[in-house]
């Protein structure tokens, strides 16, 4: 009789142990849909408003076509990834080309004045900001998640439910890395 209730008493702990740990991935898991939900927004957000940074420069910017059509190319290609690595790398040279696309708008003074512009570079700049939290929140999810998964005693419960790591959302530009040059010469 005593053998039967230990026994019990194992099995008991062990499903117990194995729900709370079932209950706590699944948990980590939604975090991760949620923060990648999160990123998923403020990237709609900058998507929509560069359409509208480009109408507001295209009368200042007539010979820099270039440049415009490089943003709107990054933006489509941005808008139509599907997996996190592919986000990553369109977010990326989305950046980039924004990024010269300050360059050159240096060169506009007329530009830089205009109130519509000023707006719409704030806008932007504040989500960027916005992504950059977001990304580093979604991260930090994938990160923990990744750890239980990997981890034992929580990796044998993870590969019973088939639980799998996440892609982080990195920087793929070295050049993003690098802080920015500051000169007052």
């Amino acid at each position: 009789m005593i053998p039967m209730l230990v026994l019990g008493a194992v099995l008991l702990v062990l499903v117990i142990w194995t729900v709370t740990i079932y209950n706590g991935l699944v948990r980590l898991r939604n975090q991760v849909k949620n923060a990648w939900s999160q990123i998923d927004v403020q990237l709609k957000r900058r998507h929509d408003l560069i359409p509208n940074l480009i109408e507001t420069v295209k009368g200042y910017m007539t010979h820099e076509r270039e440049t415009l059509e490089n943003i709107t190319k990054a933006r489509s290609q941005a808008m139509q990834a599907q997996s996190v690595g592919e986000r990553s790398q369109a977010e990326s040279q989305l950046s980039g080309a924004l990024g010269q696309f300050y360059v050159v708008v240096e060169n506009y003074p007329e530009l830089k004045a205009n109130e519509n512009f000023l707006a719409l570079q704030e806008e932007l700049t504040s989500t960027e900001n916005r992504i950059g939290f977001a990304r580093q929140h979604y991260n930090d999810r994938v990160m923990t998640l990744n750890n239980r998964v990997q981890m034992f005693p929580s990796n044998i419960v993870a590969g019973m439910f088939n639980f799998k790591q996440e892609e982080f959302f990195e920087i793929e530009d070295p050049s993003q890395r690098e802080a920015p040059k500051v000169s007052f010469s």
